[in-house]
């Protein structure tokens, strides 16, 4: 029931006094023309409804969340304690550069950092989330190239295995999107990319490790047949939560990155942000950066780039968000960072290897910290598909992993276990999947009508897809 439908006239939880002054009203020019549309409730009618909706919801918190390329992985707890420090929260975006040194170095500092980890030479903290990271970092590329009279170049190219996000960023940034397949061992393949890579060219997008979990081979040759042809080479950063500390992407022929500080640096992820989707790239694009950057040592300022493309964020970002992924840098160190991409690997991989003798891999090779299952045998079988068993794991408390993607494996489902998953809940987890194959093969009925234990059970989403109800209708209109 939503909160609306709870509400009743003259209930309220406000138990401030009367107003002891004269009340002002704004004139009939500025009134409404109706009343807002707000619930009345008491306080402890409010605090019940939350709470019941809070007990309904499934997080990290709750149980196994392998949701594979989003990386839904465990926030500790110190980085809310960092930033609700007084003297971050307590600051407001237009006081004088002096007053705000210490913030100031919280940039600077994770500039320095992610920087020494992506092998980029400067950060931007404006873009408010990974694909607002990928606009932005479109931006620099378009900007670059008509800083040099090459107007030619309006294509970008993009691997069949992309994250969805990618064509469309391009798109957004008026380039045209040239799709490149993959081979048969699930990377890039290199003869279709020579043959569209030519003076037209602006860029490339690239995921790597790429989304069917697996670092592409070939990495080195990609960026240089980029580079060969006079395009710059983009780095979908939603996947470095695999590589962290041990590779680097400006190492691998990378002009430009976006990070995910959600996926890999363990700021919160889902419910709409505040999110954060920080811009990396090499000298030569710097002069092309959103304003502000942190210059200097002893005294920090805020300068704006020569050449810069602009705002695409009010002020500097979501800056508490930054302070969350500092502190997980700091706490995790030299030696935890790669670490932790390391567990991530291997957790995959021992997943992936207690499930291959049931379920069919995608590409049954060593994975990085994901990997993708193809449930088609299974449904021509049995008649369950990957959203049957996806729904099944609902009723043993595990979220689904992602469904249907990539779009080049039929009836996908990647799975993502994070470093932080013990080998015990691994177990657990892989049991789970073995007894619903087993359930598909004897019982497919029960996987059709699943879940059944959850608050909501099987929705029509054919029907919610093709008759959305996307607002609430009050009985007055």
């Amino acid at each position: 029931m939503l909160i609306f439908e709870k509400s009743r006239p003259g209930r309220g939880c406000s138990m401030l006094p009367a107003c002891d002054v004269e009340v002002k009203l704004p004139g009939e020019r500025d009134k409404r023309e109706r009343l807002l549309h707000l619930p009345e409730l008491s306080e402890g009618e409010l605090s019940r409804h939350y709470t019941e909706i809070a007990s309904k919801s499934h997080g990290v918190n709750d149980g196994f969340y392998p949701l594979g390329s989003c990386t839904m992985k465990y926030n500790p707890k110190v980085n809310e304690d960092m930033a609700a420090l007084p003297g971050f929260t307590e600051i407001h975006p237009l006081q004088p550069e002096h007053t705000v040194q210490g913030c100031m170095e919280v940039l600077k500092l994770l500039e320095e950092y992610l920087c020494e980890i992506t092998g980029m030479d400067h950060m931007t903290f404006q873009p408010a989330a990974g694909a607002h990271g990928e606009f932005t970092g479109l931006l620099l590329i378009k900007k670059y190239h008509e800083s040099r009279g090459d107007k030619k170049r309006r294509k970008i190219i993009v691997p069949d295995s992309a994250h969805g996000t990618n064509p469309a960023s391009a798109a957004m940034a008026g380039f045209a999107v040239v799709s490149v397949p993959s081979g048969p061992d699930g990377c890039v393949d290199l003869e279709k990319l020579r043959e569209e890579a030519g003076e037209d060219v602006a860029g490339l997008m690239l995921t790597n490790p790429n989304t069917v979990g697996l670092f592409d081979k070939n990495i080195l040759e990609i960026t240089d047949i980029i580079h060969d042809c006079g395009g710059l080479c983009y780095y979908d950063g939603a996947n470095l939560n695999a590589v962290m500390g041990t590779v680097r992407p400006g190492d691998m022929g990378f002009d430009v990155i976006h990070l995910n500080l959600h996926k890999t640096f363990s700021t919160p992820h889902g419910g709409g942000g505040p999110g954060s989707g920080p811009v990396g790239c090499k000298e030569m694009l710097a002069n092309f950066l959103p304003s502000v950057l942190v210059t200097g040592e002893e005294t920090l300022a805020f300068t704006k780039p020569g050449q810069s493309i602009g705002e695409v964020k009010s002020f500097y970002g979501n800056f508490l968000v930054a302070v969350k992924a500092l502190t997980y840098i700091l706490t995790l160190g030299r030696e935890g960072i790669p670490e932790a991409s390391q567990n991530a690997v291997l957790n995959a991989n021992y997943m992936m290897h207690k499930l291959k003798d049931l379920y069919t891999m995608a590409y049954d090779e060593v994975c990085m910290h994901e990997f993708v299952m193809s449930l088609s045998g299974l449904k021509k079988a049995t008649g369950i598909s990957a959203m049957d068993i996806a729904k099944g794991l609902l009723d043993h408390d595990i979220h689904p992993p992602t469904m249907y993607f990539p779009l080049i494996v039929e009836e996908a489902l990647m799975v993502e276990p994070t470093e932080t998953e013990s080998r015990e809940t691994l177990d657990e987890a892989v049991q789970v999947f073995r007894e619903l194959y087993k359930l598909a093969e004897t019982d497919a009925e029960s996987l059709h009508n699943a879940p059944v234990s959850t608050p909501v059970t099987r929705l029509d989403e054919v029907g919610a897809a093709r008759h959305p109800v996307l607002r609430y209708v009050f009985e007055e209109e």
